[in-house]
């Protein structure tokens, strides 16, 4: 938005973009939408020199990438302060569109792309928003006590498949808090093939959130409930994680 705040300099229709929020349980503040708003600017600006997403046009990113990950909020009503991972955060992507619904929330976003780091701390400090951006593989950073069994919420959207996935973010977990795997329409299957794994890393599937996106597009956010420690074997270095999944 440009100094004087004019509509015709803004990406985002607000008012689209604050029914297609309240469509997935979101509200939001003219604060957080004007924040969208730049987020939205900024992406695309960002995008022509480092390719953060397909996604480009504005009706789309309002609810592909920010309805999208505003609908976590619903999923898992975090407390006043509670401590959020995003694992493979990418463009920023469940977690900053939902630390500018919810600034008070406590986020770190950890990745292992340093030009997608490089953007996260920009956009951090464009938007004057508070959290850590890591250069890190999750897998690294759930050896580490200062990450390991520490966070409320983990959150990740379009990583991997959900067995790989829990290895990355459970070790991340405390014992009581949720891992939050933002999935498509169908998850049956890879919950499926998943369920041991969740039960090796001291998790257990809590429920499945599921939602239609304004645009029709249907979506479903697992909820796994960290129940008890997760064993030091894991999580194991990625290439072997990859080779030979837990089944």
């Amino acid at each position: 938005m440009s100094k004087d705040g004019t509509e015709r300099d803004r990406m985002l229709d607000l008012g689209y973009m604050r029914s297609c929020a309240e469509a997935v349980g979101a509200a939001l503040d003219d604060d957080a939408l004007r924040r969208l708003d730049e987020y939205a600017q900024f992406l695309v600006e960002y995008n022509e020199k480092v390719n953060l997403t397909a996604i480009t046009a504005p009706e789309e990113i309002a609810v592909k990438h920010f309805a999208d990950s505003l609908s976590l909020l619903a999923a898992i009503s975090p407390e006043e302060g509670a401590s959020l991972v995003d694992v493979g955060a990418g463009a920023g992507f469940p977690s900053v569109p939902v630390l500018i619904a919810r600034p008070d929330l406590r986020l770190t976003l950890i990745d292992s792309g340093n030009k997608r780091v490089t953007f996260l701390k920009l956009l951090l400090e464009r938007l004057g928003l508070r959290a850590e951006a890591l250069h890190m593989r999750a897998e690294e950073a759930g050896a580490l006590p200062e990450h390991r069994e520490r966070y409320d919420f983990a959150a990740a959207r379009a990583v991997a498949h959900l067995r790989e996935l829990a290895e990355y973010c459970l070790p991340l977990v405390k014992p009581g808090g949720t891992f939050a795997a933002m999935k498509g329409s169908q998850p049956e299957e890879e919950l499926a093939e998943a369920k041991n794994a969740i039960r090796l890393l001291g998790g257990e599937l809590a429920g499945v959130e599921r939602l239609t996106l304004p645009n029709g597009d249907g979506r479903s956010i697992l909820l796994i409930k960290k129940i008890s420690q997760t064993s030091p074997k894991y999580p194991r270095p990625s290439a072997k994680i990859a080779k030979k999944p837990l089944v």
